[in-house]
């Protein structure tokens, strides 16, 4: 139920909603007369709450609606039971980033309001439910005694992209003094010791942005299908059985940076992101060493110039404030506000003084932002009050260029250090990281013969190698090169996981490989069913298979 507070005079109440069916809404308990608008192609379709009495300034009103989503919301995934691991049970998830909350409630969907809540969830009592908030206890379903009632509050005010829920049959294994990770049974003893760093990485984000303020940090791993590494569902990380360590540390900086300070539209999207991936490779400086922060450094830029070389360098969407009028913000979706964005705050970094000046105004900055919702220009505005002393510094970086231009931003390497990666040994002596790398070079190359990768095979067998970062990467480079055996490796690995940044590269280089376009489309339309609604959407374009 949300409660509205206008500030003027005030006779209708607009909310967004997607694919819901509203039966009746009441205002302090008396009918009131709605309507639908005009249905937009993403966005869905406003709905206009007349209300039966005028609302003076500062006087409160509660809204009752009683609704339903729909079983195709672009915000829900529901799995049967086969599609889970225990196989037992169904299973369902949401994702509301960026616009998709409206798919499941009525609300004011737009990250320039937040607001507090407390939910009452009833679902089958063998069944667990779980939301972006601090558990607040079970009861029996009284109206039904094969179900049970969770109960949920979340004091701190967030944007509705952060509501979030997840039902299933899930178990919780305690890693920390303020984390529970939750998965399936098959899966929550394997996640308990690959998160165990949690409760480090937390207290050096403390240590580097202030203090935790969300009370509980647990961590959810859900099935293959999620079309994202994480989602930083406050309380509650969201994260991929496909994840690398690095993903936590950055799902633990959203609480900092997208949470408690948070972008005001989608156009400013790398103030959520660019400062979060600036903060975990902060995080990983201090418990790894300064070079593994570079080298991050450096692999993040090169992924920048891997999506500017797929999206175009003159593609407007490649601008760090791109205009999204009219544009749908999951198509606009890339890694460029992560990496352009973190590229500008660690030039700004060596600029102004370096990593312990540099973190003196991120804390500052949080601390005067928290809790709202804020513009580049705000930010800006902050950082040349913060920085009052070395304003002849800022005035020479290249504003304009950095925040509207398209393609890589104007300075060499965002300010990383501009060093060759060469092996001391072979690539057997590499570490994870260093092979990603490696790999991650070879993609920006113009593709290997044929024979080159079938000889990299033989001797490195990287076919055998499970980890996703590794294995998309190797197979990509296969693909790019035409060699035909990797085409049923590649299409296993876009459909036994649904993890977007994954999923869609492999299925676009599977389409341009003449031989195989034709099949990469039939798989495609066979697990179509089964992928989640965005992954789906986005996947189709792709294969010119828009429904």
């Amino acid at each position: 139920i949300p409660s509205i507070q206008q500030s003027l005079f005030a006779s209708l109440q607009v909310l967004d909603t997607k694919d819901l069916q509203v039966f009746k809404v009441t205002v302090n308990g008396q009918d009131a007369k709605f309507v639908f608008g005009e249905k937009h192609t993403f966005k869905g379709t406003p709905l206009e709450i007349t209300l039966p009495f005028e609302l003076r300034r500062g006087q409160e009103a509660i809204v009752e609606i009683s609704f339903e989503s729909s079983p195709k919301s672009s915000a829900l995934q529901w799995f049967s039971p086969e599609q889970t691991s225990g196989k037992k049970h169904p299973f369902l998830f949401s994702q509301c980033q960026a616009t998709h909350c409206r798919a499941i409630l009525p609300c004011q969907d737009t990250p320039a309001v937040k607001l507090t809540y407390y939910a009452e969830i009833s679902v089958p009592k063998e069944l667990v439910a779980l939301m972006s908030a601090n558990r607040d206890g079970e009861i029996p379903d009284p109206e039904d005694s094969s179900r049970k009632i969770y109960r949920f509050s979340q004091n701190v005010p967030i944007p509705c992209y952060l509501i979030a829920l997840v039902v299933g049959a899930l178990e919780s294994r305690k890693i920390g003094p303020r984390t529970l990770v939750w998965a399936e049974k098959e899966l929550v003893d394997k996640s308990a010791y690959e998160f165990a760093e949690a409760e480090a990485m937390l207290k050096t984000a403390e240590d580097l942005a202030g203090p935790y303020i969300w009370g509980q940090y647990d961590l959810l791993v859900l099935p293959p299908s999620f079309p994202y590494g994480g989602m930083e569902n406050p309380c509650l990380t969201f994260v991929t059985p496909t994840l690398l360590v690095s993903v936590i540390a950055h799902e633990i900086s959203h609480s900092w940076t997208g949470n408690l300070v948070t972008n005001k539209t989608w156009e400013h999207f790398w103030l959520n992101e660019g400062h979060t991936v600036y903060l975990e490779r902060r995080i990983g400086g201090r418990l790894f060493g300064e070079q593994f922060r570079h080298f991050q450094a450096l692999g993040g830029w090169r992924d920048l110039q891997n999506t500017i070389n797929t999206l175009g360098d003159k593609n407007p969407v490649t601008n760090l404030i791109p205009n999204l009028n009219e544009v749908d913000p999951d198509v606009a979706y890339s890694s460029v506000p992560y990496e352009k964005g973190f590229a500008l705050l660690f030039y700004l970094e060596q600029l102004l003084g370096g990593p312990d000046v540099f973190i003196g105004f991120l804390k500052a900055y949080i601390q005067q932002f928290a809790y709202k919702s804020i513009v580049t220009e705000d930010w800006k505005k902050f950082l040349y009050s913060y920085f009052k002393d070395k304003v002849d510094v800022l005035d020479k970086v290249d504003w304009n260029l950095w925040f509207h231009a398209p393609g890589m931003p104007p300075v060499n390497k965002g300010g990383c250090p501009n060093k060759k990666i060469t092996p001391d040994s072979d690539l057997k002596e590499m570490s994870s990281h260093q092979l990603i790398e490696f790999l991650a070079l070879l993609l920006l190359e113009a593709p290997l013969p044929v024979s080159h990768v079938q000889r990299m095979q033989q001797v490195y067998d990287f076919n055998a190698i499970n980890n996703s970062e590794i294995r998309f990467r190797w197979l990509r480079l296969c693909i790019k090169s035409k060699w035909e055996e990797a085409i049923p490796l590649a299409l296993k690995m876009a459909t036994d996981q649904g993890r977007m940044k994954f999923t869609r590269p492999l299925f676009r280089d599977l389409y341009s490989f003449d031989k195989c376009r034709d099949l990469a489309v039939k798989t495609f339309l066979e697990h179509r069913a089964s992928m989640h609604p965005v992954t789906s959407m986005l996947v189709g374009k792709d294969l010119k298979q828009d429904q």
